[in-house]
């Protein structure tokens, strides 16, 4: 553990290094934080023979990603609400079955169409379904789109994801480490998360003038231990019941948005979520191996990708529509959620400690990076995206909602 300080001042110096970059450029940050980590991976040395491998700090840094995970979507849920969460419940679950039933048949249908076995069609359908809720929330937040009205949309469907994720998951485990599946298990799985996630958040919100009490800390040292040890506390136990402990993290953002110190919780958050979310994406960028990044694998990613812009887009069309969005902002749906990451990859890790096919993992890495890079650049500039399109597909829009967006756009410049 002698050089452990030495390749963690490395890791932040080569991420401060691209985030320069990106600034300079300016473009959004999120691929140079992947592409610096995949550049000075555990497979670097092989192409640049410098020994850039973080023996010793892999595992803390990998941590320090997980912690990032969940302060991204700790902020996302305090800039939201559970009374705005609440009011949309039924659009959400209409929304949230639209996006899942759409792309997860357009990734049952590439599988079996590339020629797969059931087992890898079921692992590629999963990879190309699941968005990643940490690049989401740092689009939605660098934005400044989360008083915006797709944002309940968004949120809503990441949360119908994790049910999807816990269900799926199950069946998974069942059928590729153990070759059989208990339908009775898939079910108590599906009913633990949608229950935990209900109580938490009725129950939040009832407990709400008490949290106003307990949280009146004038000491800011100790207001920090307290919310720190409530989202660490809520995430880690949410894990423990199959529940990602990103989504715990969001529940407590959601619960704590409803109290009077929400403004002092985010001041406090902030920087800790820049700082770590930053290692995250560069913590991912090491788990990806350059060198397997070719043959079959990128064909089979670049169709993955175009099934998946096409199917995304559809999906957020007509989830907004269900929720009587207008077609813009239904747009920034299908183009904000299009980025897959961290649950993309725990499903290809999944395929091959079954001892599935080898080209699931470099197929899933291809496809994620690409969407990466291609997610927070379509969420962006979605507004000159939405003008193309439209100039195709003329979509309509109602008098009330075309002021509703004029509005939006004045209060945004």
């Amino acid at each position: 553990m002698d050089h452990l300080v030495l390749e963690v001042g490395l890791a932040i110096a080569l991420i401060a290094a691209a985030g320069l970059i990106s600034s300079k450029l300016r473009f959004s940050v999120i691929p140079f934080y992947i592409l610096i980590g995949m550049a000075v991976g555990p497979h670097a040395a092989k192409i640049w023979h410098l020994d850039f491998r973080f023996i010793e700090s892999a595992g803390l840094i990998e941590f320090l990603g997980r912690i990032g995970v969940l302060f991204l979507l700790f902020y996302l849920g305090l800039e939201f609400s559970v009374g705005r969460l609440l009011k949309s419940g039924k659009s959400i679950v209409v929304g949230g079955s639209i996006y899942i039933g759409i792309n997860f048949t357009l990734g049952l249908v590439l599988g079996f169409a590339g020629g797969f076995p059931v087992a890898e069609a079921l692992i590629i359908a999963g990879i190309t379904t699941i968005s990643s809720s940490a690049i989401v929330a740092k689009v939605l937040v660098d934005l400044k789109r989360t008083a915006n009205p797709e944002t309940e949309m968004i949120l809503g469907i990441i949360m119908f994801e994790d049910v999807f994720l816990a269900v799926y998951i199950s069946i998974l485990s069942g059928l590729v480490l153990s070759d059989s599946s208990s339908i009775g298990g898939v079910i108590m799985s599906a009913l633990i998360a949608l229950g935990y996630m209900l109580i938490v958040i009725i129950l939040g919100r009832k407990l709400v003038p008490l949290l106003n009490k307990l949280l009146n800390i004038r000491n800011n040292e100790l207001f920090s231990l307290v919310i720190f040890g409530s989202l660490f506390l809520v995430a880690g136990f949410s894990e423990t019941i199959h529940v990602a402990e990103a989504i715990g993290a969001l529940l407590v953002g959601l619960v704590l948005a409803e109290t009077t110190h929400a403004k002092r919780i985010e001041h406090l958050i902030m920087p800790f979520k820049d700082f770590f979310g930053a290692i995250f994406f560069f913590s991912f960028g090491l788990s990806i191996d350059p060198l397997s990044l070719g043959g079959e694998a990128v064909w089979l990613a670049l169709i993955a990708v175009i099934i998946t812009l096409i199917g995304n887009f559809t999906a957020g069309m007509l989830a907004g529509r269900s929720a009587g969005l207008s077609p813009k902002a239904s747009s920034n749906i299908g183009l904000t959620i299009v980025s897959r990451g961290e649950f993309s990859i725990l499903l290809a890790n999944m395929a091959a400690t079954g001892g599935l096919m080898a080209i699931i993992q470099p197929f899933a890495a291809i496809y994620v990076l690409i969407l990466a890079i291609l997610g927070p650049l379509l969420t962006k500039e979605s507004k000159q995206v939405y003008r193309l399109l439209d100039k195709v597909f003329k979509f309509k829009n109602t008098k009330k909602q075309q002021k509703s967006e004029m509005l939006q756009e004045k209060t945004i410049e």
